[in-house]
């Protein structure tokens, strides 16, 4: 009997290092606060804006990156209402006069409901003045209001990607309810 040759077995296979996560696709919503922040900034700007005292006004802008902004008029007691932007991130800047934000710290599903009751620690509440402003990420719900009796307010408003759609909700109490839901072609 010949002698057995000796194998040589290779220890497990090494596992490669996960792979890093993609850097998300056009401008991160850091990236778009600093665009709002700039513009909102900008007096040639905030001024070619034509306002309306009755009805809000906006101007579309160029957005960084292939990004949608909008530069944005709210006469004196109004607001957006309860709403999100889907799968956009995005930020805003109050260029003129006080907004102020009522959002929800909870991520909602994004389908698959007509009604949700609130928890009641989900609601945040924040002031812009002007010069100041917020980034959000995807699926924010939100509404953003210009609570002034007598003044104007302007703001300047990004999203990446370009908004897919805008649902509308309505708000009794704890309770949130799908209203409507918006495309492009509805607002441009």
């Amino acid at each position: 009997m010949a002698p057995s040759t000796p194998h040589a077995y290779p220890g497990p296979a090494p596992v490669p290092a996960p792979a890093p996560a993609p850097a998300p696709a056009g401008p991160t919503a850091a990236e778009l606060l600093s665009f709002a922040l700039r513009t909102a900034s900008d007096p040639e700007i905030v001024d070619s804006l034509p306002l309306d005292p009755q009805g809000r006004t906006w101007i579309r802008l160029d957005g960084p990156g292939g990004s949608e902004a909008w530069l944005i008029g709210w006469p004196p007691g109004t607001g957006t209402g309860w709403h999100d932007h889907a799968e956009s991130r995005g930020a805003f800047a109050t260029a003129r006069g006080r907004l102020t934000e009522h959002s929800l710290v909870v991520r909602l599903p994004s389908e698959g409901w007509r009604s949700l009751e609130l928890a009641p620690e989900v609601d945040r509440g924040r002031r812009l003045d002007a010069g100041t402003g917020r980034a959000f990420g995807e699926h924010h719900v939100h509404e953003v209001l210009n609570e002034s009796t007598r003044e104007h307010a302007i703001s300047v408003h990004a999203y990446y990607p370009p908004l897919p759609l805008i649902r509308r909700y309505s708000r009794t109490g704890r309770v949130l309810r799908l209203e409507q839901v918006e495309h492009p072609e509805d607002w441009q």
